[in-house]
């Protein structure tokens, strides 16, 4: 018998396990028997050829229709085509040098047929796959797996097709016993959960669809479970530490902004306001997330915290992704402000503070004043990149951090933030994202976080018209394009051009796709063409710092008509009077970056227009992309349609660790009922418990789930 720790070379021989380890990283028992299958198959039935996608390993269920073997023109040997079939959709199949294979190869089989889907003359075709028949002579050979009505049909690398791994686990579950159930008792009668060497079983060789769908639940409560335990052991650490209380004081600086402020703060800023009043007022450090639309007030909300924080006589500080946008918070704050942030300035207000920027790319001079300012606490505010964390740079009494688009920063970069405090205390910590998410999606990746959304826009928000310009289809339409930024540019207005790339790099080679434009190419070609005329500025995050702000002023003054720039604007710029946007090669940026972007238009009186400009099909997943965004101005829905599209796969870090997501079976928009109870029941237990001490199995769990690497990931985000 064998358990679920020990090395798969025990079980399933030498030469498997070393495929198995190089092929998918699988190397024990739990490895392989948490590698679920990716789909099922009922005996008879065929799989949809018409829904195979191009570079992808498939393993395709079909019937053999016909097999030619002729002499190769260009070089000597054989070629063995063959053409499978689904009942409606064919599909090539190629084989070099291996006419052996007619022999077998009959008209009229069924089979499994592995490989990669490639293309030869714009057919589709699996080129020398790998295979697994259904035939009567080979009837005694074919494994147990694939005799039964329902066949699972695993993730498959290249010469590890699905039959072998199929193998394998039918290997490991004829002598797998499972000492402990790692769920406690209690939460699997609970919740009608069955056990866990039954759920395995169950979804590898289901006896009954019903009995498949049983495993899949319980088995998706391990991946839930794993997840918020760790997010509720980081909760109570975070919050077991200490931090200094910032209540609100009568009479502070935040009475007085909150008087000169020219417009009524929304339901939702007042709510959330108070919300974080109230944290921001314990001895246990905040840990919140602020999300909200582009444009829905996040800065205000953040700037009332740090204002109460500042009251108490300790400072804040905001990270911001970029120097540009560093420097843009560092303006706003103080425009808001007015004579409330001019301390040690004529005309201040009596109970001012200071803002002050720190970056890393200010002269000697310029820096070693603001580092004063903030050692010695005369800055009360803070604005800088990730050069505020720096062991160079010392606050005096650090209350609050918060930090502006979180998913721009490394892990490391916020764990360090969070030790700034001073007297061995955490500051407390303010995370704003423009990039909403569903709520089920963020008790998942933001699990050590409480959540707060902001969903109602303020008053004087213009309209945002979105629409796609497909150049491929309708040329003229660029030329439209072209006309409607002259137009506005006409009434007095400005308008934004955006491009993929900077044009001093490398352009990367994707085969037949050209390389991206750039704005080192497109904003001479536009001064000389239908731009003619305009005056034209260029930004990009390579330019020196002075060169950069000094743009971005003269585009706020208005002395430039259009701003030709990288995504270094997608996040924070605030030019009202900007009132269109067009976006080159649109299909190159994701949904949500491309939500951000055009919120950088419609921030004044005027209704913003932004021009999705792409040469890529109808009927293409990347058109249903900007079809989504063309279709509404809702971040929430946005996000909603971005998780569906690409399948929810970089959800826990992957796109940044360069790993697989954790999450297998779990889907984080369908599965909410078990994200939100196994939340709840991970708080409770760690909260008896937190060391797990009494809970050996859970903490098993954690490491047979989410691997090594993510598990610290999940720690420090």
């Amino acid at each position: 018998m064998t358990n679920l720790r020990a090395d798969l070379k025990l079980v399933v021989g030498a030469s498997t396990a070393k495929a198995l380890a190089n092929g998918l990283k699988i190397e024990t028992v739990s490895d392989l028997l948490r590698h679920y299958p990716r789909r099922y198959a009922e005996r008879g039935q065929l799989t949809d050829i018409a829904g195979l996608e191009l570079g992808e390993h498939a393993t395709v269920m079909a019937r053999i229709e016909r097999v030619n073997k002729r002499r190769m023109k260009s070089r000597s040997g054989t070629l063995l085509e063959m053409v499978i079939t689904d009942g409606k959709r064919r599909l090539q199949c190629t084989f070099f040098n291996q006419a052996w294979r007619e022999k077998e190869l009959v008209p009229g089989k069924n089979g499994l047929f592995a490989g990669k889907v490639t293309a030869f003359r714009d057919v589709l075709q699996l080129a020398n796959p790998e295979y697994e028949l259904f035939d009567a002579e080979r009837q005694a050979e074919a494994m147990d797996d694939f005799l039964a009505e329902i066949i699972p049909v695993y993730p498959a690398a290249q010469g590890i097709p699905t039959w072998v791994i199929a193998k394998a686990v039918r290997q490991v579950l004829d002598v797998l016993e499972v000492d402990e159930d790692p769920m406690p008792t209690e939460l699997l009668a609970r919740y009608g959960l069955p056990g866990l060497e039954s759920a395995l079983r169950g979804i590898h060789r289901p006896s009954s669809w019903e009995a498949l769908n049983s495993a899949r639940r319980r088995l998706k409560w391990d991946e839930a479970m794993a997840v918020q335990l760790i997010f509720a052991q980081r909760r109570h650490s975070l919050v077991s530490r200490p931090a200094k209380a910032c209540p609100h004081t009568d009479g502070g600086i935040l009475d007085a902004f909150d008087k000169r402020l020219p417009f009524e703060l929304t339901s939702g800023q007042r709510e959330i306001g108070d919300e974080i009043s109230r944290d921001l007022s314990t001895e246990h450090p905040m840990n919140r997330l602020l999300q909200g639309e582009v444009g829905s007030g996040k800065t205000v909300v953040a700037l009332r915290a740090m204002l109460q924080v500042v009251d108490s006589g300790r400072q804040a500080a905001l990270l911001a992704p970029t120097e540009v946008l560093a420097a843009q918070h560092a303006r706003s704050l103080r425009e808001m402000l007015g004579e409330l942030g001019q301390a040690g300035e004529l005309g201040a207000a009596e109970n001012a503070t200071k803002v002050t920027l720190l970056t890393g790319s200010m002269g000697a001079k310029e820096r070693k004043k603001a580092l004063l300012e903030t050692v010695s606490g005369e800055a009360g505010i803070v604005v800088g990149t990730h050069a505020l964390i720096q062991d160079t740079v010392s606050f005096a009494d650090l209350g609050l951090a918060v930090v502006d688009e979180q998913h721009r920063f490394g892990v490391e970069q916020r764990d360090a933030l969070r030790s700034r405090g001073a007297d061995d205390t955490s500051p407390h910590v303010l995370v704003m994202t423009a990039t909403p998410i569903p709520r089920t999606v963020a008790m998942t990746v933001y699990g050590d976080l409480e959540i707060s959304a902001l969903r109602v826009m303020p008053v004087g928000r213009s309209p945002i018209k979105t629409s796609v310009v497909p150049v491929a289809e309708r040329p003229a339409w660029l030329d439209r394009a072209w006309q409607r930024v002259r137009e506005e540019c006409g009434k007095g207005h400005q308008a934004y051009i955006v491009c993929p790339r900077i044009g001093d790099e490398p352009a990367s080679d994707k085969g037949d796709k050209r390389p991206a434009l750039a704005v080192l190419d497109v904003a001479p070609e536009l001064a000389e063409g239908p731009l003619k005329g305009l005056k034209i500025g260029v930004l990009h995050g390579r330019m020196p710092a002075d060169d950069k702000d000094a743009v971005m002023r003269a585009f706020s003054r208005g002395d430039l008509d259009v701003l030709v720039a990288t995504t270094v604007i997608e996040v924070g710029v605030n030019v009202p009077n900007a009132t269109a946007m067009v976006i080159m090669d649109a299909d190159r940026f994701g949904i949500s970056q491309l939500h951000q972007l055009r919120g950088r238009v419609g921030r004044g009186s005027v209704p913003g227009l932004c021009l999705l400009v792409t040469e890529t099909l109808d009927g293409t997943t990347t058109r249903e992309r900007l079809a989504a965004v063309e279709s509404t101005t809702d971040g929430f829905e946005l996000s909603r349609m971005d998780l569906e599209l690409r399948r929810e796969g970089d959800i826990l870090g992957a796109a940044q660790s360069g790993k697989k997501s954790t999450l297998k079976l779990l889907s984080l928009l369908q599965d909410e009922d078990v994200i939100a109870e196994a939340r709840a029941r991970a708080l409770e237990i760690v909260e008896q418990d937190p060391a797990l001490g009494n809970y050996l199995g859970l903490a098993h769990m954690i490491a047979d789930v989410v691997d090594e690497d993510r598990v610290e990931y999940l720690e420090k985000s």
